[in-house]
């Protein structure tokens, strides 16, 4: 976070602490209710009174799937790029309708296959799910091409744009979905645990019973930190684009591999050392300042897993990085890679079977200032041997 966005989070914490809750929403009353929607109404582009604060994007999706009233002969397009946690919830939604849910296949070149999509569609298509760029890696899924194509018919389209807001364009009217959500941390730079998302009229309707979602509300001081967030995003001045410097480092990196499907590619980055855990990539670019952080299959379980990929490092720059951030990046990671050595003989290769998706994590954005290893964390590291994900009902798009 921002200094300033901190100092924030700092003042309303001390605040309730002395004061309590009651007397804190008392104070933030206008924060809350009003200024941090209609900057959320100018970020997203829509109606300030279709926003609502959360304690994270996740949680909100999961909450809508809980009240959408389905049956078995509803149907339900998620993605290969659909995080851990958003499928749960779509297989949560599954069990307890009896909805189909099928995959929409990808073209060779990685991207959503809109060709499929247009030809299948139909009155039985309940709810498409699509993810604006994945936490695998740093495609830009064509979410306003698929609002073109499911726009004539009576699906609820839902974008998860938690990879997405504040380092891309987001425009819930040119996207055409009835349900968007975000979270405040990564390219917003706000706190942890608190969210939003935007909720069109419709799919209020949709709801059962009807009304406002059923959404956990984050701490007041995280929320008024969040609206800090906000308005320095707002302000903040056109930046330069410092991904394709991102991409060429790890390219001219020996030994790497980018994982980066699709035409259309963001700010983050993922790659993978044919040599060097990525683990042991992150823990080297960290004692030089550099800020990356390990991915693991499951957290894409439709995707990378296929892919053979088993762990990997996504990087990010943001608004803040500059052409220097992206110099001392290529430096670190050459230098990480330098000692390249064999995986004990014990360790699992690329390629080894995965087991079942724990919550996806998220990671900071690459940044180039010192980061102070916390003490006890640890990182998941995935083993040979267990079963592939239960995909079984989920039918292939192909």
């Amino acid at each position: 976070m921002p200094a300033a966005v901190r100092e924030v989070l700092t003042e309303w914490t001390r605040f309730e602490d002395r004061y309590g809750p009651y007397e804190l929403e008392e104070r933030l009353d206008d924060v809350l209710h009003r200024e941090i929607h209609e900057r959320l109404a100018a970020l997203l582009g829509a109606p300030p009174g279709d926003t609502v604060l959360c304690t994270g994007a996740a949680d909100a999706f999961a909450a809508v799937l809980s009240r959408l009233p389905l049956g078995p002969r509803d149907r339900v397009w998620t993605t290969p790029y659909e995080s851990a946690a958003n499928l749960s919830a779509v297989f949560a939604l599954r069990n307890r309708t009896g909805c189909r849910t099928e995959v929409v296949p990808l073209r060779r070149d990685g991207d959503l296959d809109l060709e499929w999509m247009a030809q299948h569609i139909g009155g039985d298509v309940a709810l498409v799910c699509v993810p604006y760029v994945p936490s695998c890696c740093g495609i830009v899924n064509s979410v306003e091409d698929v609002g073109r194509i499911l726009a004539p018919y009576r699906c609820l389209y839902a974008v998860d744009a938690s990879y997405a807001v504040g380092q891309l364009p987001v425009d819930v009217a040119r996207f055409g979905c009835h349900l968007l959500t975000g979270d405040g941390w990564r390219f917003l730079r706000g706190p942890q645990s608190v969210g939003f998302a935007y909720a069109a009229p419709r799919l209020r309707q949709a709801l059962a019973p009807p009304g406002g979602l059923p959404l956990v509300p984050p701490h007041g001081a995280a929320a008024a930190a969040l609206n800090a967030a906000l308005a320095r995003h707002a302000a903040s001045p056109p930046h330069q684009d410092l991904a394709p410097g991102l991409r060429a480092a790890v390219e001219e990196t020996s030994g790497t591999e980018l994982i980066a499907p699709g035409r259309v590619q963001s700010g983050i980055v993922t790659f993978r050392h044919e040599e060097v855990p990525a683990a042991l990539v992150r823990r080297r670019l960290a004692d030089r300042g550099i800020v990356v952080w390990k991915t693991v299959a499951h957290e894409t379980p439709l995707y990378l897993p296929g892919r053979g990929v088993v762990t990997a490092v996504r990087a990010s720059v943001h608004h803040d990085n500059s052409a220097e951030d992206i110099e001392l990046f290529a430096d670190a990671l050459r230098d990480a890679v330098a000692g390249a050595r064999p995986l004990p003989a014990h360790a699992p290769r690329p390629s080894s079977a995965v087991p079942a998706p724990p919550a996806s994590p998220t990671g900071p954005a690459t940044a180039s200032v010192p980061s102070p290893r916390v003490a006890g964390r640890r990182h998941l590291t995935l083993v040979s041997g267990d079963p592939a994900p239960d995909t079984g009902r989920l039918q292939p798009g192909a």
